[in-house]
Formats: C-alpha cells, sequence, structure tokens
C-alpha cells in the first residue's frame, strides 16, 4: 500500500504533459465550436425545431431561442482561456458548465465524444493544468509550478483507458464478432473511398475491421502505458482514429482522441512540444522552468477535491454495466446504452406512427410526426423508447390545449436493428400518456425475437 501510494500518489512528475494537454484541448475544443457554428448546427439542431428531447432530471434545460448563440460564445471564449491558462479555474469550470448545458439542451444529438469532452472537463476541474506554461503562471510566480503531483496525470491516462477498454468490451458480442454487424452495412457503402473502396465490400475485410477494431481498443491503453511499445502504440492511434474520420462522419472525436493520447509520452516530448510553441510566440520557455515542486495542502477542501475525483471514477467504472440491472436485449431496449462508451455498434431504423384518441367524442386521428419534429429528430425518436414516451406526452399536452379531452396516444412503432426485419417495437395497445418516464424498465417494449451473446 505505502509504495503504491508513493508512486501514484505522493510521487512527482514534470507539469508539461498536462500544459500541453491543455493547451491542445482548449485549442481542439475552439476549433470544434467554431466548426459546429460554421456549419449552422446552431440554428438548425437548436433554434428551428419546435420541441427538444429532454434527459430525464433534466427537463429544465432547454435552448434559449436566439441567445442560445450566447452560450456557445460563453464556451468558444472559455476554450480560449483553457488553452492560454488564463484565469484557468474560472475557464474550466465556465467550459464545463457551457459545454455540458449545450449537450443537455436535446438528447437527440446525443454523441459519445461529447459526453467525453463534458466527463473530461469536469475532471480538468480538479487538475494543476495551469501551473506550467500558462499566462497564470507567467503572471503570478506563487501559481507557477515544474513539478505537480504525479496523479495529475495519471487520471487523465486512466480515463482515457476506461474510453478504449470498455468500448473494447462493448464489442465482444456476436453480432459484432460473428456477424460483423453493422459494418457489413455501413462498409460496402464507402465504395467511393480512394484505395479502400473496393475492399470494403468485401466480406473479410468487414470480419478484419471488426476483429481488428475490438483488439485494438483492448490493448491500445496498455501498449501506450509501456514505453517500449509507446510510439508503436501511437502510430496505431493516428492510423485507427484517420481512419474512422475517413469511413464515418464523426467529426472531431478522432483528432480529440489523438491529442489526447500524447499524455501517455515522456515529460522530453512535451518540453519539445512547448519549446516549439514558445519559438513560434516568441516567448522564453526557459522563465517557466524553475524547479517548484506543487504539494496540495491538507485540509477540507482538498479532502473533499480527492473525495470527488475518487467518486467521479467510480462511477466511470460503474455506469457502464448498469444495463445488467435491466431485462431483455441492450441494443434493443437501449435501456443503460447511453454514457457506456458503446461506440457505433449498432444500426437501427424504425418508423412510428402515433395515434391520438379524443375520450370524450371517441375520435382519433393519426399524428403527422413532421408538424413537430425535424427529419433528424423523428429519425432518432422511432427506435428509442424514452424519446416514443417523451413524445407521446408532448403530442397529449398539445392537443388538450387545441380542445380535445382525456387524450389517449398509442404507437405503432417498428424497428430494424443490424439488418434484421423490422419488428414490433412498443406494445400498440399502451396508452403512452399512462405511462411515466423512470430509471425502471419499460414493460411496454416488445421482447426482443433474437439472441445477442455477449456483454
Amino acid at each position: 500500500m505505502t509504495s503504491f501510494k508513493q508512486k501514484y500518489i505522493n510521487n512527482l512528475a514534470e507539469a508539461a504533459p498536462l500544459a500541453v494537454f491543455r493547451i491542445l484541448f482548449g485549442l481542439m475544443m475552439l476549433i470544434s465550436i467554431v466548426r459546429f457554428w460554421s456549419y449552422g448546427w446552431i440554428d438548425k439542431l437548436y433554434i428551428q425545431p419546435k420541441f427538444f428531447f429532454s434527459y430525464y432530471g433534466f427537463e429544465w434545460i432547454k435552448p434559449l431561442g436566439h441567445y442560445t448563440y450566447l452560450i456557445f460564445v460563453v464556451c468558444a471564449l472559455s476554450a480560449v482561456f483553457v488553452a492560454l491558462g488564463y484565469k484557468y479555474k474560472i475557464a474550466i469550470i465556465t467550459f464545463f458548465l457551457s459545454f455540458t448545458y449545450i449537450e443537455l439542451m436535446d438528447k437527440t444529438t446525443y454523441l459519445n465524444h461529447y459526453y467525453f469532452v463534458s466527463a473530461l472537463s469536469f475532471l480538468m476541474i480538479f487538475l494543476p493544468a495551469n501551473a506550467y506554461f500558462s499566462l497564470d503562471a507567467f503572471r503570478n510566480p506563487k501559481k507557477a509550478f515544474q513539478h505537480v503531483p504525479v496523479w495529475t496525470i495519471n487520471c487523465i491516462k486512466l480515463l482515457l483507458g476506461i474510453v478504449y477498454f470498455y468500448a473494447g468490451l462493448a464489442k465482444l458480442n456476436s453480432d459484432w464478432l460473428v456477424k460483423a454487424m453493422p459494418l457489413k452495412i455501413w462498409l460496402p457503402s464507402k465504395f467511393d473511398t480512394p484505395l479502400l473502396g473496393d475492399l470494403l465490400s468485401q466480406e473479410w475485410v468487414q470480419y478484419a475491421f471488426s476483429w481488428v477494431g475490438t483488439g485494438y481498443d483492448l490493448a491500445i491503453p496498455f501498449l501506450l502505458l509501456y514505453r517500449k511499445t509507446r510510439t508503436f502504440a501511437f502510430v496505431l492511434v493516428v492510423i485507427f482514429h484517420v481512419l474512422t474520420r475517413v469511413l464515418f462522419p464523426i467529426g472531431m472525436f478522432p483528432y480529440i482522441m489523438i491529442i489526447s493520447t500524447l499524455i501517455f509520452f515522456d515529460a522530453r516530448v512535451h518540453h519539445k512540444i512547448l519549446a516549439f510553441i514558445a519559438k513560434v510566440i516568441r516567448i522564453t520557455k526557459a522563465k517557466f522552468d524553475n524547479e517548484k515542486i506543487l504539494i496540495f495542502k491538507t485540509g477540507s477542501v482538498i479532502k473533499f477535491n480527492y473525495v470527488l475525483v475518487i467518486l467521479f471514477f467510480v462511477l466511470q467504472l460503474t455506469i457502464p454495466f448498469r444495463y445488467s440491472v435491466y431485462p431483455g436485449e441492450l441494443f434493443w431496449t437501449e435501456e443503460g446504452y447511453r454514457f457506456s462508451w458503446r461506440v457505433m455498434l449498432t444500426e437501427k431504423s424504425g418508423y412510428s406512427q402515433f395515434k391520438v384518441v379524443d375520450g370524450v367524442s371517441g375520435r382519433w386521428f393519426y399524428v403527422d410526426n413532421s408538424d413537430f419534429l425535424t427529419p433528424f429528430q423523428e429519425k432518432q425518436m422511432a427506435f428509442q423508447s424514452d424519446f416514443i414516451l417523451e413524445y407521446a406526452h408532448y403530442l397529449k399536452d398539445h392537443f388538450q390545449k387545441d380542445g380535445h379531452k382525456n387524450i389517449a396516444v398509442y404507437v405503432d412503432s417498428q424497428v430494424s436493428l443490424n439488418g434484421r426485419l423490422s419488428t414490433t417495437f412498443v406494445d400498440p395497445k399502451v396508452d403512452l400518456t399512462k405511462e411515466k418516464e423512470s430509471f425502471q424498465h419499460k414493460k411496454w417494449i416488445i421482447p426482443f425475437k433474437d439472441d445477442i451473446k455477449g456483454l
């Protein structure tokens, strides 16, 4: 126990890796926000829609009309301050809150890498990423340190390791390994990819991608940790993420993961990166090389911070397994699917037609979903049970305002999973307005009629 504490808690490390990570993270977040804005996605996703799907417990978080742009401005500016290491603590807290608010505004836009950024930025609140090569350290020598506790660097490595390893565990299922699904569906459509196009339609290539992808996710954290394989592992990281970026429209996530894995390299590599940056912006890097050691003082605040970091990792390790308390096939019900690093494992499509019944007059009619939802929202809603339930309650409220009484809402929902024939997803005899959202199993989901083996 003593040796573990000495090696992983009390031991010191150069602060350069944290500084490089802070700079690149801030720059990547700034680029991501500018890219999002330039593509017109703020207006398309958060201004134009009439209705927004909420996360359970966060229904109060909604877009603010045209003031939503202000949230993105705040998020972008805080990312700049994070990169510069200026007023770092305020900047990283502001970034975490603004980015997470954006993520929670509409469940339709959920992506694993948005969740990753929120989790990582929360963790960075407790790290002295401004101790070295920052405006804070430049302006105030009392905040400048060349050496920091090693755990402040190792915890970033641990989070990255969890993301990769859990993504690999999730791939240990029969659809992915035995049937090469959904890659059998996706890869042939990339026939116009330079050099690879002709190969992607061949079955052996689809299986190779499935198996190699699994091995990569499971092994890469350990290859990055081991010094002798680290350079080779980083080459694999670059190849893997560049390839996934070419084949799939997953935005900035590949680049975020590439720059994040630099944290595994020795401080010498990061000093070279910082020396290059110093040369470009014409400052003297040596000013920060003061050999000072950052030691966290004992006290209630520090102890509370330690507790929060430990709790953070306990949640990261356990939340992905919450699906095990629900009956039924995870890929079908998706109860416990989000926030579990299950990346690109399913190809689902659906059709949901809602029937509104007036309990007084007995009249009924079908809803044209395009009257209330964007095409993207309708696509996502059609095969996700919590979306269907929330939308049914919205329809009830809407038509009650139009004068209808004792409204009941039913849905005819057909869903296809990983190339299988469409089957009924929701019990069409259940009045969804009488069902409430909760963490409990949704008994009105029709059980999956096939069997997918795996974790």
